[in-house]
């Protein structure tokens, strides 16, 4: 058995056979160390459980404990059984497995047969653990052969027996030492879960080895390598021997000074390699500086504060030129162990700032080195606070030592970090700036690689909004709502998309679409398809031959352009759909008479860029409040499952009552992601949804008339406009129409071949009028000079009218325009089914 001082003192290990004198300090012996959590399963498994125990780490996690332990006393094995006693671990909960007895801890003695050591005998220590965490059983476990060395004379142990025990700290010297080396038996848990076990340690009371009814002492984790210990006694022994030959004690010395700094390199060693494997877990800013500020407080530090360029945080790239005393820092985080609050008010999270030139910070920062101020003196930390106005942060920092390390990439300084340890710990020396140097190399590339993913993807977001169009929620005769969703794993752009579209006899053109495929070649080829069929929807080209230019257009551009796309032309006059399929899933009716809903039976079509193949177009009559739902096969699809078994829920979903449109989007979605992406990982591709709620024109809001062509006509256009005003009751907007359609109406006049100009006027929120002639030449809007006599006409057009435009048709053009009306008729709006 070796024992040590608690204050750190070197390590002396009792002759074999012998028993080593003992006191109240605390000693050493390896531990096993396993945390088992409410269902019995290992959760932490130390090598030391492995070297006692047998099973390798990879084995263990997760596997029952009552398997791999034999501490029956602690681990209930009887109670943990499952069902038909199957020893499964997922019988009753620990608490039932412990008796109830929660709050005490217990201890014990086991034997167990090794095929190499053959029997030995085994202390255990149990620690109930509460708390928000998975954890309810802490064990410790120790074998006692290593009490005497294996190997010892059995009359060296005669007169003495060993138990386990527990005492709480006040009950000898040397608790401080304890408590400091509690958290080191709980590898690989981040310092709230070891805060959380070790208090509850502390609480309960310390493991300690009862070697006769007079003696107990605690006992400490053995946390290095037992070789080492055992290398270092040999040295000891071996200088104090050699105290008459000083060549011999000076190698044994030189030789025990190695020993130490190896250890010490070892130890910092451990740590960067723990702190690296903690670190990174997320390409998300925020969460990858928590992760390093919780990494080096308490174990390396006291206090640490993070700061990054503003470049950095608002995700603008690459950050030009080196820092200067403008450049703006942002506090991103300030992780301490003092009292809570100490620091929120003079140091808050989310400011910014710059630093002034005096301070250890700028050189940090300008220099790109780390900077070390074993302890600031009163006067030098009150110097450094003089440069920051604003508050004074003299008690943060005096008479602590202070390390600022800086958080570089690619040999440009993104940020720094603030490093303090208290006045009653260690200085940092050099050793400690080493470490934190290549601590903060290893977060600056994990800072790095966030920092270009969030720039990436801001770069992806605005990509993505600006090709997706900004939907009015009223047309003429319908209104719309959108959602579109990016994939949560593939980015935030893709190829889906959806638009709507004007269209001459107050028409609207609804459109949805899917790019195959994700990033940002997707989102630039659906770029590309959803201006052509802008361009093409703005000549009055039917669907069905839209779908038929599109498959061209995408051959010509390559042969990788592959595209579904869903045409749909929604006459509020007519009340009825002319839609036109490419490969895409088809749309949802949902009547307004009884709330069916209803998915349309198309003709598919072949996808976009297939080529040689014909479109078909079909027609399907509505109701006034009838629903159109359409969307991309990310809201339906599911790989491995029949798409059926979406659309059939998309159906459901879409017949649900809503208050709004917006509330029958949100509806779809929630309905669909519970039905569908449970089990799967949550939702992998892109989603655009369209809902247009069809409200129509009745035949009473409008009004047509067909005009020969004669310029004489152009007062009666204007005569019978006002007329029609009047038997709305728009009186007050006559004056202005009259304006309007007589400059419309003269330049169809003046250009029409044959036929008829036709004039129509359309009642809704705003009046629309549209007049179409037989010319196919759009007019434009011309520069004029006083001494001209034409070319006004459209420039009064785009001064009196809300909005105006032109647009080919099969027989000629149409030129519209819409007009605000002072009060318009309100259009009922009744629940959606």
């Amino acid at each position: 058995m070796e024992r040590g001082p608690s204050h750190g003192d070197d390590m002396v290990s009792a002759a074999p056979g012998v028993p080593a004198p003992r006191g109240p300090e605390p000693g050493r012996i390896p531990l096993a160390v396993v945390v088992v959590d409410a269902r019995g399963l290992v959760s932490h498994w130390s090598r030391g459980a492995c070297r006692l125990f047998g099973p390798s780490r990879e084995e263990a996690v997760g596997a029952p404990a009552v398997d791999l332990m034999p501490v029956s006393g602690a681990l209930g094995s009887d109670e943990w059984r499952g069902p038909d006693g199957a020893e499964d671990g997922h019988g009753p909960d620990l608490e039932s497995a412990l008796g109830g007895e929660t709050s005490y801890p217990r201890a014990g003695r086991a034997r167990t047969a090794d095929p190499e050591r053959g029997r030995v005998d085994i202390l255990w220590w149990a620690y109930p653990l509460v708390g928000p965490g998975a954890e309810r059983l802490l064990v410790l476990a120790a074998d006692a052969g290593r009490l005497h060395g294996e190997g010892a004379a059995d009359e060296g142990r005669e007169g003495e027996r060993f138990a386990p025990a527990f005492a709480l700290h006040t009950d000898f010297p040397g608790s401080q030492e304890l408590a400091r080396r509690l958290p080191e038996i709980l590898p690989s848990m981040s310092p709230q879960e070891s805060a959380r076990i070790v208090s509850q340690v502390l609480e309960l009371g310390y493991p300690v080895l009862e070697i006769s009814q007079q003696e107990r002492f605690p006992v400490t984790p053995d946390w290095g390598v037992p070789r080492r210990v055992e290398r270092r006694a040999r040295l000891l022994r071996a200088a104090s021997g050699a105290a008459g030959d000083p060549q011999a004690a000076a190698a044994a010395a030189a030789e025990l000074e190695s020993d130490l700094e190896y250890a010490a390199v070892r130890e910092r060693l451990e740590f960067l390699n723990e702190v690296s494997g903690r670190i990174g877990s997320s390409l998300d800013l925020a969460r990858t500086i928590q992760e390093v500020s919780e990494a080096v407080v308490p174990r390396f530090t006291d206090v640490a504060g993070t700061y990054l360029r503003e470049q950095v945080i608002a995700g603008e790239g690459f950050p030009d030129g080196p820092p200067d005393t403008t450049t703006m820092w942002h506090r991103v985080a300030v992780e301490h162990n003092d009292e809570p609050g100490r620091w929120d008010d003079v140091v808050p999270v989310g400011e910014s700032m710059p630093f002034p030139a005096h301070t250890p910070f700028f050189q940090c920062m300008t220099t790109g080195e780390p900077v070390l101020i074993p302890r600031i003196s009163e006067e030098m930390g009150n110097a450094i606070a003089a440069q920051f106005e604003k508050r004074d942060i003299s008690p943060l920092i005096n008479l602590r030592s202070m390390l600022v390390v800086p958080l570089k990439a690619r040999n440009v300084v993104l940020g720094f970090m603030i490093l303090l340890r208290h006045p009653e710990r260690a200085e940092f020396n050099d050793m400690d700036r080493v470490t934190g140097a290549e601590l903060a190399a290893r977060a600056g590339l994990v800072l790095d690689n966030a920092r270009m993913y969030t720039y990436q993807e801001n770069v992806a977001e605005t990509l993505q909004d600006s090709m997706l169009p900004h939907i009015e929620p009223r047309m003429a005769g319908c209104d719309t709502a959108t959602r579109y969703l990016p994939g949560t794993r593939l980015g935030r752009v893709g190829g889906d998309w959806f638009d709507t579209i004007k269209l001459p006899g107050s028409r609207t053109a609804l459109v949805v679409g899917d790019v195959m495929g994700h990033g940002l070649n997707s989102a630039a080829m659906m770029g590309q398809l959803r201006t052509a069929v802008q361009t093409m929807a703005a000549i009055d080209m039917p669907p069905a031959q839209l779908l038929r230019s599109l498959d061209d257009l995408a051959q010509r551009l390559g042969d990788n352009y592959l595209a579904t796309c869903l045409y749909v032309v929604y006459d509020p006059i007519g009340s009825r759909l002319t839609i036109a399929n490419a490969g895409h899933i088809p749309p949802v009716v949902v009547r307004a008479v009884d709330g069916r809903s209803e998915l349309l039976d198309l003709p598919t079509g072949a996808p976009i860029g297939v080529g040689g193949v014909p479109f078909d177009a079909v027609t399907v009559p509505v109701a006034p409040g009838d629903r159109l739902v359409l969307c991309t096969d990310g809201l339906v699809e599911v790989r491995g499952k029949d798409i059926g078994v979406g659309l059939a829920a998309l159906a459901e979903s879409a017949a649900h009552p809503a208050a709004s449109m917006d509330d029958a989007c949100d509806t779809i979605i929630r309905s669909l992601a519970a039905t569908l992406n449970a089990g799967r990982g949550g939702r992998k591709d892109d989603v655009a949804l369209l809902m247009a709620r069809l409200n129509g024109i009745a035949r009473a809001d409008v009004a047509e008339w067909r005009l020969p062509i004669a310029a004489r006509e152009v007062s009666r256009a204007r005569r019978l406009v006002r007329d029609q005003l009047a038997r709305w009751g728009l009186e007050s907007a006559a004056d202005t129409a009259e304006i309007l359609v007589s400059e419309v109406v003269t330049n169809a006049v003046r250009h029409a071949h044959s036929e008829h100009v036709v004039l129509r006027l359309v009642r809704t929120d705003a009046l629309l009028c549209e007049v179409s002639d037989d010319d196919h030449s759009l007019p434009q809007l011309l520069s004029v000079r006083d001494e001209d006599e034409y070319g006004r006409g459209l420039r009064v057009v785009s001064r009196l009218a809300r909005e105006w435009g032109t647009s080919r048709t099969a027989t000629g053009k149409t030129v519209w325009f819409e007009q605000s009306l002072p009060q318009a008729r309100p259009v009922s709006r009744s629940n959606i089914r």
